[in-house]
């Protein structure tokens, strides 16, 4: 039985369609419907309820699911000691961090890294915040970027505090000319990421006292950008979202300033592989050459 259908099953009960899965895994729906009906047919009883709202697992999935997961792990575990053994000089390393590292700093870090460990595959996962640090945990992947708080056990290395501003139309002054208060927050729409909006975009929503009928959410970066440019309302972007397309807008500091803190995160089981060691070192020497900062590994979660 192809380990590809377990990593189908465990993909759709994380995300609930055979569409989402299909992105992650980068495979049509249709093959991901196809994998599902096969291993069904494989244990003899259905995974899956499929309805409109999404997919819901049976009982019987639900039984499998721990042992399919276990299953996963190990296979990890087993290609890490096989990469471990053969050192830097064949394997994969798989990396998750979500959009505006991806863009950002990723062509560089993986640019050099791939010049010195042209051996090694390097394979990217983008994804949310929360969702990197699952796969972190289960073992999905080998090294993964996300922001503080993290609420698993695994090793953290904060990289970079990340400011958050307010943009806005081009054209538009706040009223002390400098930073975006209350007074200029007030009767705005926000444009917004889904994924963002539960962890540092809302305590700064919060302590400007935007109300929840004034949040639109848009799909990423670059459409929160365009949308702002529309004039269709204001948005709150960390300094990196902004890094490479600025666009026809202007970009604020709030008040009270604002800022998120960018960590590397790694599963305690494989922080020792040479390819992650190697991986880690370049991407600890990226952030200091380019931030002129130092990068130190912290206990803080």
């Amino acid at each position: 039985m192809s380990t590809f259908s377990y990593h189908v099953f465990v993909s759709v009960v994380r995300y609930g369609s055979f569409f989402h899965a299909s992105q992650l895994l980068n495979v049509t729906p249709s093959a991901v419907s196809h994998s599902i009906n096969q291993l069904e047919e494989q244990l003899g009883f259905p995974l899956f309820l499929r309805s409109r709202s999404g997919m819901t697992l049976t009982s019987e999935g639900s039984q499998v699911l721990p042992y399919i997961q276990q299953l996963l792990s190990d296979e990890a575990t087993l290609m890490q000691i096989s990469d471990d053994i053969k050192g830097l000089q064949s394997g994969s390393i798989k990396i998750g961090a979500f959009s505006s590292v991806c863009i950002n700093w990723l062509p560089h870090i993986l640019g050099v890294f791939s010049k010195k460990y042209p051996e090694i595959d390097i394979s990217i996962v983008q994804g949310s915040f929360e969702e990197i640090t699952q796969y972190i945990k289960s073992g999905e992947l080998d090294v993964g970027f996300t922001t503080l708080p993290v609420s698993e056990n695994l090793d953290v290395i904060p990289l970079l505090e990340d400011p958050i501003y307010c943009v806005t139309p081009e054209g538009f002054v706040p009223k002390n000319g400098q930073t975006m208060t209350e007074q200029d927050i007030v009767n705005h729409k926000f444009i917004l990421q889904k994924v963002d909006y539960d962890r540092d975009t809302k305590l700064i929503l919060d302590y400007y006292r935007v109300e929840p009928n004034a949040i639109n959410f848009s799909i990423d970066d670059q459409s929160i950008i365009a949308m702002v440019e529309a004039g269709i309302g204001l948005g709150i972007l960390p300094k990196l979202a902004l890094q490479k397309n600025p666009g026809n807008i202007a970009i604020f500091p709030f008040e009270k300033p604002a800022s998120r803190k960018i960590v590397l995160v790694t599963n305690k089981s494989k922080a020792a592989s040479p390819s992650v060691i190697e991986l880690v070192t370049e991407i600890k020497h990226f952030i200091e050459k380019t931030y002129n900062t130092k990068v130190t590994p912290s206990d803080e979660k």
